[in-house]
C-alpha cells in the first residue's frame, strides 16, 4: 500500500461542527450518461421504460414522506418540491418527444432537459431562487439512477461500518438522498456543487451535520475510504491528516460536542444581557413546514416569512385562497407569537410565470430594474391578491407585513393605498381582515439607508436585509466567484449605513431589526448590540448560539467600544477592533 498523501481542500462553510472518519463516495448518474442512437422500433419501448421510470420515483418520494417519522420538519416540503419538479412537462413529456425525435436513449433526453431548464435559472439574480437549479438537477439524478439500475446508496448499506464514521462526498446530494439516509447518522456530508441557500445546506444545518460544499473537484480527488476531517466552522477537509492534526481536531470535536449539548439548555431562557437588557430572537422562513424548527430553536416569533416559496416550479400566479391558507398555516403553527410576512421579492427573472407574462419587460440588470415592490406595485392585480390574503391570515393571529426593497417615498405612499383598498375590499365582502396591520419595510438599498428619515415618518417598524445591502454597496454579486471574496460586511461604508439606521429608528421609538446573515453570525452579535440593535432574526439553528453570546455581552460597555470601531476606516484595524469586542 502506498503512502498516503496529506493534503487539504477548502469550500464553503454551511453547516458547523466537525466531523472524523472515512470518505464514502456517491456516484453521480447524470456524470455517466451516454447518447446512444436507437432504431424505430424501439423507441415506443424505450418512452414506456422513461414513463416506468419517472414513476417509479415519484412513487418512492411518496414512500420516503410517510415514513418520515421523526425527521426534520424541513424534508416533507423538500419531497413536495422534488416531486413537482418531477411534474413539470418540461421534464415529464419534453423527453418522450426528444426521444421520438431523436432516437435517443431516455437518460440523454432526459439530460437535455434537465440542462435547459437548468440554464433558465442560472439567469436568475436572487441566490436562493438560482439555488433551485440544484433541485431540478437532485430529481433529474434520482430518474436516471433508477433507468441505469443502480443506486449509489446500497454500496453503503453493504459497508458495515458505524455511520458516524462515514462521510458522505459527493458531486451533490438531494433532498431524498439524505432522507434515505436518515436511520443513519452519517458524519458529514462534502460536496462539489451547491451554497448556502441550497437544500443540502439547509438538511445539513436541520440535521446539525457538518458540512462543506462548493468544494469543486472533490468528488474526483479523494478516494474511497480515505481518512478525512470535515471542519465545517471553517470549511476545511483534509484529506490523510497526520496523528498530530488528527489529536487536535478529535479534541476541538469533543469540546464542540459539550458545547452544544449545553446551548440546549437555553432554549426557555430570555435572551438578556449581563446589563439587563433584553433582546428579541426571531427566525426567518421560508416555508410553512419551517415552523416547527422554529420553534423547537425557541424562537420569540418570525421576523421574516419569505413568500416567494409560492411560486417556486410553477408557471400560473397563486390564487388568493392558496396563499391565505399557506399564511394562516404559519401563524396559527406559531402560536400566537407575531409573523412578520414579507411580500413577494420577485422580478421578471424569477421563473416560468415571469419568464411568460412579463418577456416583454425583461432588461439586461434584473437586480436593478423590476423586481420586489416595483413588481408588485406594477402588476396591481397581483399585488391586491397577496394584500388580501395576508389581510385575511392576520384575523387569525398577530402578523406584520413587510415591503422589500424600498427605496422612495411615494413606494411607500402606494403601497399604504394598496393596503387600504384590500381593507375596503374586504370589508365590502364582509371578509374577516386585520384592520390595525402593521406595515413596516426592507432597508436594502444604500439610498434607504441615508434617508431612512422619510421611511421612519411613513412606517411602522424597519427591518434591515444585510444581504443586498452589502451587495448593493459594494457592486458586488456574492454568488460570483470571481469576485465573492469582495463581499464584505465590514466595510466601513457598510458600517455607517447599519449604524446610521439602527440609531435613526431608535431615536424615532421605531422598532428595528436585522434579518440578513449577519444577524446569524455570532461574530457579529456584540457589534450589532453595541449599535442599538435590539432585535435579531435568523435561521432557527443559530439562534442559541447567538442567545449564548448576548447572555454574556454587556451593552454599556459595548456601545463605548463599537464607536471607537466605527471611527476606523482601514480594514484591519476594523477587525482589530471587532477581536477586541468579541474577546470582551
Amino acid at each position: 500500500m502506498g503512502f498516503a498523501v496529506s493534503y487539504t481542500l477548502h469550500g464553503l462553510s454551511v453547516s458547523g461542527g466537525i466531523a472524523i472518519g472515512e470518505a464514502c463516495l456517491l456516484s453521480q448518474a447524470t456524470l455517466e450518461v451516454a447518447h446512444r442512437k436507437l432504431a424505430p422500433r424501439q423507441l415506443e419501448k424505450e418512452v414506456a421504460r422513461f414513463e416506468a421510470a419517472m414513476a417509479a420515483v415519484r412513487g418512492e418520494y411518496e414512500s420516503l414522506k410517510k415514513g418520515m417519522g421523526g425527521a426534520p420538519s424541513e424534508f416533507g416540503a423538500f419531497i413536495d418540491l422534488h416531486s413537482m419538479i418531477l411534474s413539470d412537462p418540461e421534464l415529464a413529456e419534453a423527453p418522450k418527444v426528444l426521444i421520438r425525435e431523436k432516437r435517443c436513449n431516455a437518460e440523454w433526453a432526459l439530460l437535455q432537459q434537465m440542462e435547459h431548464l437548468v440554464g433558465q435559472f442560472d439567469k436568475i439574480d436572487d441566490l436562493y431562487l438560482r439555488e433551485r437549479a440544484y433541485d431540478i438537477r437532485q430529481a433529474v439524478e434520482r430518474v436516471i439512477k433508477e433507468l441505469s439500475g443502480h443506486d449509489g446508496r446500497a454500496a453503503l448499506k453493504a459497508r458495515g461500518q458505524r455511520e458516524e464514521h462515514q462521510i458522505i462526498v459527493a458531486h451533490d446530494l438531494s433532498p431524498a438522498d439524505v432522507m434515505a439516509f436518515k436511520e443513519h447518522r452519517f458524519g458529514a456530508f462534502i460536496t462539489d456543487v451547491g451554497g448556502f441557500t441550497s437544500h443540502t445546506a439547509i438538511l445539513a444545518r436541520g440535521l446539525r451535520i457538518p458540512a462543506v460544499l462548493g468544494l469543486h473537484h472533490a468528488r474526483q480527488l479523494i478516494r474511497d475510504k480515505e481518512k478525512l476531517i470535515v471542519d465545517g466552522t471553517r470549511g476545511v477537509v483534509i484529506v490523510n491528516p497526520d496523528q498530530h492534526v488528527l489529536e487536535e481536531y478529535e479534541l476541538r470535536k469533543s469540546q464542540i460536542e459539550i458545547e452544544r449539548s449545553k446551548l440546549k439548555r437555553l432554549k426557555d431562557s430570555r435572551a438578556r444581557t449581563l446589563d439587563r437588557v433584553d433582546v428579541e430572537l426571531l427566525a426567518n422562513i421560508e416555508m410553512p413546514s419551517d415552523v416547527p424548527a422554529a420553534l423547537e430553536a425557541g424562537a420569540e416569533g418570525v421576523g421574516l416569512f419569505r413568500t416567494e416559496f409560492l411560486f417556486l416550479g410553477r408557471s400560473d400566479m397563486p390564487c388568493e385562497d392558496e396563499q391565505f391558507e399557506a399564511y394562516r398555516k404559519v401563524v396559527r403553527g406559531m402560536e400566537g407569537r407575531t409573523v412578520t410576512i414579507r411580500t413577494f421579492d420577485l422580478g421578471n427573472d424569477k421563473g416560468p410565470y415571469f419568464d411568460e407574462v412579463l418577456a416583454d419587460r425583461v432588461k439586461t440588470n434584473p437586480a436593478l430594474g423590476l423586481r420586489a415592490i416595483r413588481l408588485s406595485l406594477s402588476e396591481p392585480a397581483m399585488f391586491q391578491t397577496q394584500l388580501r390574503a395576508i389581510l385575511r391570515a392576520a384575523h387569525y393571529g398577530k402578523v406584520k407585513l413587510l415591503v422589500p426593497m424600498l427605496a422612495h417615498a411615494h413606494e411607500i405612499d402606494q403601497t399604504l393605498a394598496a393596503v387600504e383598498q384590500a381593507k375596503l375590499s374586504l370589508r365590502n365582502e364582509r371578509i374577516p381582515y386585520d384592520e390595525d396591520i402593521r406595515v413596516g419595510g426592507m432597508i436594502e438599498i444604500p439610498a434607504a439607508a441615508l434617508a431612512v428619515g422619510m421611511f421612519l415618518r411613513r412606517l411602522k417598524f424597519l427591518s434591515i436585509g444585510t444581504n443586498d445591502l452589502i451587495q448593493y454597496t459594494l457592486a458586488i454579486d456574492r454568488s460570483d466567484e470571481q469576485v465573492a471574496h469582495l463581499y464584505d460586511p465590514l466595510h466601513p461604508a457598510v458600517l455607517m449605513l447599519l449604524a446610521h439606521t439602527i440609531t435613526s429608528a431608535d431615536k424615532a421609538g421605531c422598532p428595528v431589526s436585522v434579518c440578513g446573515e449577519m444577524a446569524g453570525d455570532v461574530t457579529m452579535t456584540r457589534l450589532l448590540l453595541g449599535m442599538g440593535l435590539r432585535q435579531f432574526s435568523m435561521q432557527p439553528g443559530q439562534l442559541l448560539e447567538i442567545k449564548q453570546r448576548i447572555l454574556t455581552s454587556d451593552t454599556s460597555e459595548l456601545a463605548p467600544a463599537v464607536r471607537r470601531l466605527l471611527r476606523c476606516e482601514e480594514p484591519a484595524k476594523i477587525r482589530e477592533q471587532l477581536d477586541k469586542l468579541n474577546a470582551m
